[in-house]
């Protein structure tokens, strides 16, 4: 793995019409890699017996444990380090604001409930966008998806391509709907829940069948990688979204919200541009993004 130079900042420019160079994009991608290796180094190796709850969010089963702030503060220090006039969003810290234009966005942890009980489907996620950190208003240029516990490390810049551990991903046509292998994934508060639950109940006869394997990050790159025909979720923030969504773009894949709007909050499906607009089309039908 190549070390991205040290120094300050690029300063690309912001204007609309400014594409950023390949070389900004591969630097800002050796940056991705190289903090996601050390947080994951550190998730991984430094995970206790037993994994305490340090805070909860939007529930009592949506936690935070203590590496959750250990993994983002080794991200915030190495990225001050490595590109110190960038701004950094935070899933645990929230958002500094930079000078440079390129902005970071970051999960210590992604699937943390995952790594409070031992289960292997955790990651890093670290990207690097233009604009405001917020879909539908950034333009991702890198991005790294680090799964420690597997040693997998899913990769991709603008206009460069995506790669699992070096190998080029292009995403493949899919079956037909009812032959396709879906993922998703469930909030953590009651009414959003239940809601989740009447629309797989409705979808779940018209599918090959459903994955859950609770980290949204991870779930994105598998519709890369091939191993998801593909996915959905309601719920995703900016931070597990970054990096995976640009993985799926990159592969040749298509990310997107319902009723034309982009990812976001609101929904996020993924995979290849024929099964996307039909299930797209059948999650719009099921209001599927309605008010909890």
């Amino acid at each position: 793995m190549s070390t991205p130079p040290a120094g300050p900042s690029a300063t690309p420019s912001t204007e609309p019409s400014a594409e950023p160079s390949a070389q900004l994009v591969a630097d800002l991608v050796a940056v991705a890699r190289q903090v996601a290796v050390a947080a994951g180094r550190l998730v991984h190796d430094g995970r206790p017996e037993t994994v305490g709850v340090a805070a909860t969010k939007s529930s009592a089963v949506d936690v935070v444990t203590a590496m959750d702030l250990a993994s983002e503060e080794l991200v915030r220090a190495e990225l001050a380090r490595l590109r110190p006039d960038d701004g950094i969003l935070g899933e645990e810290g929230g958002h500094v604001a930079g000078t440079s234009g390129v902005t970071w966005v970051v999960d210590p942890i992604d699937g943390t409930v995952n790594y409070l009980y031992g289960l292997p489907a955790y990651a890093v996620s670290v990207a690097a966008v233009l604009g405001e950190p917020a879909p539908g208003a950034w333009t991702v240029l890198a991005g790294c998806v680090h799964a420690p516990a597997t040693g997998e490390m899913w990769a991709a810049g603008r206009g460069q391509g995506a790669h699992l551990d070096g190998r080029p991903l292009v995403v493949a046509p899919a079956p037909p709907l009812d032959r396709c292998l879906l993922g998703t994934g469930f909030g953590y508060v009651a009414e959003r829940r239940r809601a989740q639950a009447r629309v797989l109940a409705e979808l779940l006869p018209r599918v090959r069948d459903v994955r859950r394997a609770g980290a949204a990050a991870i779930d994105l790159c598998q519709v890369a990688t091939g191993r998801l025909d593909l996915y959905y979720e309601r719920g995703l923030q900016p931070w597990d979204l970054a990096a995976a969504g640009l993985v799926v773009a990159e592969a040749g894949g298509v990310v997107t919200g319902l009723r034309g709007r982009p990812a976001g909050p609101d929904m996020v499906v993924a995979g290849s541009s024929e099964r996307v607009a039909e299930l797209v089309a059948l999650l719009a039908g099921l209001d599927a993004d309605a008010p909890d």
